[in-house]
């Protein structure tokens, strides 16, 4: 069993900056590849990013790309969302989630390839 736990989240001004964290239990953490999704009021959960087992590769929505960066500390058990410029089109529940059973090559956008998720943490960006 996976527990995920997200932190970091809050309100912010349009501009700034949150960095958001997901603290993960279970033994192999380091064979888990992790993404982050998002999801505002009336709307579907959607993919925000992710990473690799190693922390090598990453890949984002184009409505980030540039604006966040995910990063993961493998003997932390963490990974990481850093949100700048942020915007209130970002305000939304941020949720982190893991994928056990992937290669070491898994990286993926689909909502439907993640094993586990966190309860989700809420960024709310003012304008």
């Amino acid at each position: 069993q996976v527990q995920l736990v997200e932190s970091g989240g809050g309100l912010v001004q349009a501009g700034g900056s949150l960095r958001l964290s997901c603290a993960a239990s279970g033994r192999t953490f380091s064979r888990y590849a992790m993404g982050w999704f998002r999801q505002a009021p009336e709307k579907e959960r959607e993919f925000v990013a992710a990473i690799r087992w190693s922390g090598g590769s990453t890949t984002y929505a184009d409505s980030v790309k540039g604006r966040f960066t995910i990063s993961r500390d493998n003997a932390q058990k963490t990974v990481y969302l850093q949100m700048n410029s942020l915007q209130p089109e970002d305000t939304a529940v941020y949720y982190c989630a893991a994928n056990m059973y992937g290669s070491s090559s898994f990286l993926s956008a689909k909502i439907g390839m993640y094993d586990y998720w966190g309860q989700g943490t809420q960024v709310t960006v003012s304008s």
